[in-house]
């Protein structure tokens, strides 16, 4: 059932709507279940479409297995994603960073809040974002230390290849998941994939791991799925970050979601003009490789890679 759950008048007779497709039983009750589905919050993140498509298409496939409320939300930032742009267009603001926003503010505070508000008292929610244009992401769940006792054991039943619970920054305040944490709704963030791009494989694993979740939680009637274990980065463990010292094209040798062995290398920063090798990209350590450069053009200090040092990974 598609429903409306925000409006508002733009400028040339045009609207912003912000839409959900809700999937439910015939009989809802005080101790039905609900999970919110939400992506598209970054314009310029499209992973999280074909996530959403694939969800609808199940759901729509087996009504009799629904016993709970499933809410997909798959375009949090409509004009953002019409256009193509990480933020809401024309404010040039992030919409992640000014939850929970307020009837108040302007109109992309006015949305925040819409989305709260639309969201607010779903048992669960699924926050699905993509990387940016530059970096490849394996798909993993990130977590805030302030809610990972109750986060970690959630996020394991969507089967994801890595679990990373970082530091609480100011920032993170401000987001979508922070503000519905905060209200009582068990909130998973999940990257995975490229900017602008769709990985299909990507796509199909997500879908089965928070089908997986609902089995598990009765929200849908499946026999849930026995998953991989996952890798879990504690504030113990050690993600080493891999920076250009150079600028030119970076050529990589290695995929993501490979263990990378230390001094092996990951890749080339070459000078086309020249013809040679600026710098040679190697491994600080034995460890899980969850992001590589995507894009070749890199500068001095430009984000390579990423790697959770192996021994330093728990197994849960």
């Amino acid at each position: 059932m598609i429903e409306e759950v925000f409006n508002v008048k733009l400028p040339v007779n045009e609207t912003l709507t912000l839409k959900r497709n809700r999937f439910c039983p015939e009989d809802i009750t005080t101790s039905t279940k609900r999970i919110s589905i939400v992506t598209g919050i970054h314009g310029d993140e499209l992973e999280g479409q074909y996530v959403c498509y694939l969800l609808g298409k199940w759901l729509n496939e087996h009504p009799e297995h629904i016993k709970g409320i499933i809410d997909i939300y798959p375009s949090m930032n409509p004009m953002g994603i019409d256009s193509i742009t990480r933020g809401f267009p024309f404010y040039d603001v992030d919409i992640n960073r000014i939850f929970p926003g307020s009837t108040s503010e302007f109109l992309p505070g006015q949305l925040a809040n819409a989305i709260v508000e639309s969201v607010k008292g779903s048992d669960y929610a699924i926050d699905i974002h993509a990387s940016n244009i530059f970096l490849r992401e394996l798909p993993q769940v990130r977590i805030s230390k302030l809610f990972a006792d109750t986060l970690v054991p959630l996020a394991e039943k969507l089967g994801i290849d890595f679990i990373w619970v970082h530091d609480a920054v100011t920032v993170l305040e401000s987001t979508f998941s922070h503000a519905m944490n905060t209200l009582g709704t068990q909130t998973l963030v999940v990257e995975m994939g490229v900017g602008m791009r769709i990985t299909k494989s990507y796509g199909q694993g997500l879908s089965e791991g928070i089908l997986n979740l609902m089995a598990h939680a009765g929200i849908i009637e499946k026999k849930p799925m026995r998953v991989c274990k996952t890798a879990v980065s504690t504030l113990n463990s050690n993600v080493h970050f891999i920076n250009a010292s150079t600028s030119g094209i970076f050529v990589p040798t290695l995929e993501h979601n490979v263990i990378a062995m230390k001094g092996e290398q990951l890749g080339e920063i070459i000078d086309p003009l020249l013809g040679c090798v600026k710098e040679s990209i190697l491994s600080p350590c034995n460890g899980l490789l969850f992001t590589i450069r995507e894009y070749p053009v890199v500068y001095e200090g430009s984000l390579i890679a990423r790697i959770l040092e192996e021994n330093k990974a728990e197994k849960q």
